[in-house]
């Protein structure tokens, strides 16, 4: 077992080393479309990964819009293999840091940034840890390969990340270790062990144009008729089964003269369970077919079509994960960091690779307004940030949260 006190020393000595790899990382702009921007930010961190003993690979994405996915890869000296997995892009353009004026500010035990929580802090954070497992545990760091794997399109959802990844799992990976930042519920340190499914959805209804003085009731209002089949859409919602339905965006019609011919809608619903994702899917989808809204000349109906645009699949809670999670819960035991765990309504790269490997989520240091730049003069918005000194109190867990897993198996 590591020396405790040691490895605490070490970890605080090493948090500004750590910080000013995440500021490097916050300065450089990798906005999912900044294709540049994002393949800067891979190169940088295979090259801070290096003295680690990790050589790099660069995985295209399928989507050519994307930058490529990075993979780095340290051979051990067993076959066992432990994946950790974080991603290069964020949600800021760089003319909405400019406009916001939002870049590496540290403010007392925070550090406002892009991507300071979701997710460069994460990337330093496994920085941090393995330092500290070669300098504190050099037998369980040298036997196992790791394999450290970056989505260049997390937050765009890129189809492909997930199969990157399968590709990479082996029969002898212990587990998946995703970097997203870690909840918090009091003074508990909450690891993610389950996350929703998401489907987008569009809903287009058709109508009929008319003259709206002239001939007026020769049209089929698909306005109209949108607007009929939006509440049932959203009454599909059932927090009971926690499942969610969220109309989005609506549009339609062209000019106030004319019976609009055509209108849209799109949103979103989330589930837990497939069963419940399913079901979902299944009472959206036969909602489609002929209207309600016809035109009083002819009673020409307006039609609803609705097509599944994206689906990601929920990640259940299951019994691998739960295994894994219960490493960092003794963990946290032994080293008075209390740990409990959630499932959480967001999607991460979890949601593509838990039924591949045992997979647990959460493991980033803790911050707040994730995707959010503004800043106002009365502090009701504040931008994203990461607490400083609960840094290398969670990276001292996730080490002997590591050391269990390699002994347990």
């Amino acid at each position: 077992m590591v020396n405790l006190e040691s490895l605490k020393e070490f970890l605080n000595q090493n948090t500004t080393a750590t910080l000013e790899l995440l500021r490097q990382m916050v300065g450089i702009n990798s906005f999912t479309l900044n294709r540049e921007g994002v393949n800067r930010l891979a190169r940088f961190t295979a090259e801070s990964f290096a003295p680690l003993g990790f050589s790099a690979e660069f995985v295209s994405s399928r989507n050519p819009a994307f930058g490529d996915h990075l993979v780095l890869t340290r051979r051990g000296r067993s076959a066992k293999s432990i994946a950790l997995i974080s991603h290069l892009d964020t949600v800021f353009p760089p003319e909405e840091e400019i406009r916001n004026n939002f870049h590496w500010q540290p403010e007392g035990d925070r550090i406002y940034g892009p991507g300071t929580q979701d997710i460069k802090g994460g990337t330093a954070m496994m920085w941090l840890v393995l330092s500290a497992l070669r300098k504190h545990a050099p037998v369980v760091f040298e036997d196992i390969t790791w394999k450290l794997i970056w989505n260049s399109a997390e937050e765009m959802f890129s189809p492909d990340f997930g199969e990157v990844c399968r590709r990479h799992f082996d029969e002898q990976t212990l587990g998946a270790l995703v970097f997203e930042t870690e909840g918090r519920l009091g003074e508990e340190h909450l690891m993610v062990v389950a996350r929703k499914g998401r489907a987008s959805w569009r809903v287009t209804a058709s109508g009929r144009g008319a003259h709206a003085g002239g001939k007026h009731s020769h049209g089929a209002n698909a306005v109209v008729q949108l607007a009929e089949i939006i509440p049932r859409i959203a009454a599909l919602t059932d927090y009971s089964r926690q499942l969610t339905f969220n109309v989005g965006t609506i549009s339609g019609g062209t000019v106030l003269n004319r019976v609009p011919h055509e209108a849209v809608a799109e949103g979103e619903f989330r589930a837990f369970t497939p069963e419940v994702y399913e079901r979902a899917k299944a009472a959206l989808l036969a909602l489609a077919g002929p209207g309600d809204v016809r035109s009083p000349v002819d009673s020409f109906r307006c039609e609803v079509r609705i097509e599944i645009l994206s689906e990601t699949r929920p990640w259940p809670r299951n019994a691998a994960t739960d295994q894994l999670y219960e490493c960092w819960r003794q963990a946290g035991e032994e080293i008075g960091y209390p740990v409990n765990l959630q499932e959480r309504g967001g999607l991460s790269d979890g949601n593509l690779i838990w039924d591949a490997v045992p997979t647990l989520d959460g493991l980033g240091p803790w911050g707040d307004n994730d995707h959010c730049s503004e800043r106002s003069a009365d502090g009701s918005k504040l931008p994203e940030f990461v607490e400083v000194s609960g840094i290398a109190p969670k990276a001292a867990l996730n080490v002997v949260a590591i050391l269990k897993l390699a002994e347990a198996k």
